[in-house]
């Protein structure tokens, strides 16, 4: 396979990853609040379409292959509103937006997750980002049941907006419960929560917090793991702890505003599903794409 690039436009995070002969050899996320931003004006802001067009151009830079998907903030934006963006777009690099459906994006995050795993039981793969929840069930290789949601962390965060802060006012129960609200009852049961969709990994190795070797199956992508009890430590750690020690050990600072919105929202899920082991990944869309280029 040729040299090729895929961004997946989020409303939180645009990843870029490049492969080289089916080898990823670049992985970059650049937090782009589409979103939160998009909220204020109720239109796609130029400043963010600036900072997505410097992530293209260094894409180009590296191969001629690229292709660009958009997520849950380019799902819910006028047809219209989108086709100016792509003519803007084709007229720089000659790309255009591919907006991938919720089921689409599932689909892909989720088959990154099990296609070359042996595990003996159900797996819930939960698929996060700024604008939207998914959760795909899988036994053996098979998916077994999926569901979607349509909120995400920008969407928690806007309601907890402390949560940003470098010790936030509200509670760890608070927003557990405002969460429990919007997700409901999940009856569908797995041993093995796998958290896919962005760099959860990302999360751990800057707070500093102990994860496991793997050792429930084999995956190159998917080495570490965490106990329940593990995670709930973790979790209600994460909201009185200091974001801010946090953020300064990281290269991307912005990326923490929506990290403790997404650490009570896996631990609601890995409860309602009975999880006994975390599996934190950096696993997104593009693992699966780029199996169909």
């Amino acid at each position: 396979m040729k040299k090729l690039a895929i961004i997946e436009i989020g409303s939180n995070n645009t990843k870029t990853h490049i492969y080289d002969d089916n080898k990823l050899v670049f992985d970059n996320t650049k937090t782009i609040q589409f979103k939160k931003n998009y909220l204020e004006l109720n239109k796609i802001q130029q400043s963010d379409l600036e900072k997505l067009y410097d992530v293209i151009k260094k894409a180009f830079e590296e191969t001629e292959n690229v292709h660009i998907y958009g997520c849950s903030i380019f799902r819910n934006i006028s047809q219209e509103e989108l086709n100016d963006i792509n003519t803007n777009l084709y007229n720089k690099f000659k790309v255009e937006i591919e907006v991938v459906s919720q089921e689409d994006e599932a689909n892909y995050t989720a088959v990154g997750c099990y296609k070359n795993i042996n595990y003996d039981g159900n797996i819930c793969v939960f698929i996060g980002g700024g604008g939207s929840t998914e959760l795909i069930f899988v036994n053996n290789g098979e998916i077994i049941d999926r569901k979607y949601y349509d909120f995400g962390v920008v969407d928690v965060t806007s309601k907890f907006d402390t949560l940003k802060n470098d010790v936030p006012d509200c509670t760890f129960d608070e927003v557990y419960e405002y969460i429990n609200s919007i997700i409901g009852e999940i009856n569908q049961k797995a041993d093995v929560l796998i958290l896919a969709g962005g760099d959860h990994l990302y999360w751990y190795n800057n707070a500093g917090y102990e994860l496991l070797d793997n050792k429930l199956y084999k995956s190159d992508n998917q080495k570490y793991m965490i106990t329940i009890k593990m995670s709930d430590l973790y979790d209600k750690d994460a909201l009185v702890t200091s974001l801010d020690r946090i953020r300064a050990n990281s290269d991307n600072p912005l990326w923490f505003d929506g990290s403790r919105a997404m650490k009570v929202i896996t631990n609601l899920i890995s409860h309602k599903v009975d999880a006994k082991y975390i599996v934190p990944t950096k696993i997104n869309m593009e693992d699966g794409i780029r199996n169909t280029l």
